[in-house]
This record gives C-alpha cells, structure tokens and sequence, in this order.
C-alpha cells in the first residue's frame, strides 16, 4: 500500500531529470565560441585601422564598411552566446532545486508512513496514509508547477537570443580579417595593389576606379582573368567568403541578384523572388535585374557566346533540356533546387541533354 501511494511521487522524480551539467556542456561550449569570436574582433580590429591608413577610395569604403559591419555582428554573436550560456545554467539550477525539493517530499512521505506502518491495519491508519499521500503529492505538484514557469521565462529568453544569425551571409570575422590585411600588404597603395592570395601569385587591383566595385586583373592566369575584357573585370564576394571576378558589370549585378534569392523555396513556373521560383525564374529574373533580358524557358536560355567548361565566369550558365544554373565562380553555381542553393559546377542533371555553357553578356 506504501508503494501504490508512493507511486506518484516516484514518477514525478524520475521524470524530473538532475538538472547537473556535464563536463563540456553547451554552456562551456558556448562561452569558448564567445572567446573565439572575441579572439577574431580583435585581429580583424587591427586589420581594419591598417586598411583604413594605407586605402582610399570607393572600393576601400565598401571593403571597410563591410568589415566593420562584420565586426559589430561578431561582438552581438559573442555576447548573445554568453548570455545563452548564463539562461542553460539558470534553468539547469532551476530544476537541480527542484528534484532536491521532490526528493525531500518523498522522503518526507515515506518516513511518516513507515512511522505509522503498525497502524495501517486500521481504517484510521488507511485513512492517515491517504490523507498524508495527498499532501504530499499537492506540494510536489506545486514544486512542479513553480519550475515550469520559471523554465518557461528562460525558454522565452532562450527564443529571443537565439534569432537568426546576425552575421552577414556574405561575412566571417576572420576571413575579412584576412582578406584586409592582404589588402594592406600592398606594395604600390598609390595607384594600384598586389595584392596575394596565398597561393603564391598576385593580383592586381586598380583602386582608381569611380565605380562601386574594384576592377581586377589578374597576373597568375587564374580564371579570373578572360583576355576577352582585357584582363578587366568587377569582383564579387561569395557566401563562403571567396571572390571571383565576373566580365562584366551586368554580368556581375546578375550573380548578386541571383545569391539574394538563397533558401526561397523550389515552386514550379515560379517566377517570384522571395516566394518561389524555378529554375529559369532564377536566372530571368536575376538577369532582368541587371539588365538583360532572357527567354523563359530553361531551354531557350542558351543565348550569348558558347564558352568551355576551363573558360567559366561568373554570370555564365549552364543550360539542360530542362534546367539552368548561373556559375558564380571559383566552380560553383547557383540554382533553384529545393530551395535555391550553390552547389558545384557539373554538366549531367537527372538525365537531361546538356546543351552547353553560355555567357549572355556577350
């Protein structure tokens, strides 16, 4: 009859959890991040003010604008991880109190009971024991009660730290750090910069240009340079933090558009950004933002120059029977999957003829 009234009380407990972290938990995980990131703010910080002396000019602007949006976003990403940190703590110690609670309630009922077990025999006993099982199960509901709402308080901070990610797409703090203070190891900041990869070869970029982007040329015979523009081109930053060099301004806008239409959901005949696209939708509308008009049809997107597959730029694309994508450099392209995405350059799809690679911009 103890067991059948102690019942409740042993569930409530084990269900409960210790509420006791381990040895690396997400708490200790999450404050070494802030501390990477923290470690990252500040090389890029010093990379940033040396940038800031030694390049001027529109595309320098744009560069340290960018880092310095970086920065800011590193220093929320840092403090939100700590604060996560402190509410996995308070509610992991919310409920370690809690089974302490639960645990003294029990012990508390089966002490009493064992204190009246020669009495049990009665109905004055039964009744004793049910009366005294109910209490007891009263206060461990309002133990359980109590550390529901206070877990829900942290559950609601825990939403609100945990928005999306601040970090621009386009933006990490330590490969802007990088690519910075490649910048500013340039040998001729006057007119023109060598600027290294860490391949080995260098890149020459004109910072004399009154365009919004830098133009670039390169020494190294890289697939950035197309002899076709005269070694010139814009360059564009992609969303894992490289860059590639598209012929032309046109072509270039279009990449962009296409890269701001990432995660919009696969829609059949879909032609809205935002919304749902398909596959020639993408690359219609994301040359129709540049300027450039296209067929509709995935098929009828083989317009322009035909180039090889060693000749690729950004802007070029790849067209099927019944699929396109737009290459954004470095061998990756941009297509409308389920959702939009980047993936790696490949001429075979479900199948389908592949009719070739194709520049529309010349």
């Amino acid at each position: 009859m103890i067991d059948t009234m102690a019942r409740p009380l042993v569930e409530l407990l084990g269900v409960f959890g210790t509420g006791l972290l381990p040895a690396g938990s997400p708490a200790d995980a999450l404050r070494a991040a802030s501390d990477a990131l923290d470690a990252g703010y500040a090389l890029a910080r010093t990379a940033i003010g040396e940038l800031d002396a030694g390049w001027t000019g529109v595309a320098a602007d744009a560069a340290i604008g960018r880092a310095r949006n970086t920065q800011a976003a590193s220093v929320e990403l840092s403090d939100r991880g700590r604060e996560i940190a402190v509410v996995v703590e308070a509610a992991s110690e919310t409920v370690r109190v809690g089974t302490a609670e639960l645990q003294t309630i029990l012990e508390s009922f089966l002490s009493l009971a064992a204190s009246a077990l020669p009495l049990l025999g009665t109905p004055a006993g039964q009744t004793m024991l049910i009366t005294a099982a109910v209490d007891h199960v009263g206060r461990a509901l309002a133990v359980v009660e109590r550390v529901r709402g206070e877990l829900a308080a942290d559950t609601a901070r825990m939403v609100e730290l945990t928005a999306p990610d601040p970090v621009p797409a386009q933006s990490r703090p330590v490969e802007v750090a990088g690519r910075v203070l490649s910048a500013v190891s340039a040998a001729h900041p006057a007119a023109s910069t060598a600027v290294f990869d860490g391949s080995g070869a260098a890149t020459a970029v004109d910072f004399g240009s009154a365009g919004s982007t830098a133009e670039v040329g390169s020494a190294g015979g890289s697939s950035s340079y197309d002899p076709r523009f005269g070694g010139r081109g814009v360059e564009i930053l992609l969303p894992d933090g490289s860059t590639a060099v598209a012929p032309n301004q046109e072509a270039a806008n279009a990449v962009r558009a296409a890269l701001s239409q990432q995660g919009v959901p696969y829609q059949w005949g879909g032609t809205t950004p935002g919304q749902g696209l398909d596959c020639s939708g993408l690359t219609q509308w994301a040359y129709g933002e540049a300027g450039v008009g296209l067929p509709r049809l995935a098929q009828e997107q083989s317009v322009g120059v035909p180039v090889g597959q060693e000749d690729l730029l950004p802007g070029d694309l790849a067209v099927w029977d019944g699929h396109v994508a737009m290459v954004i450099g470095n061998g990756q392209m941009i297509e409308a999957g389920d959702p939009v995405s980047v993936s790696s350059i490949r001429t075979s799809n479900s199948g389908m003829g592949f009719h070739g690679f194709y520049r529309p911009t010349e």
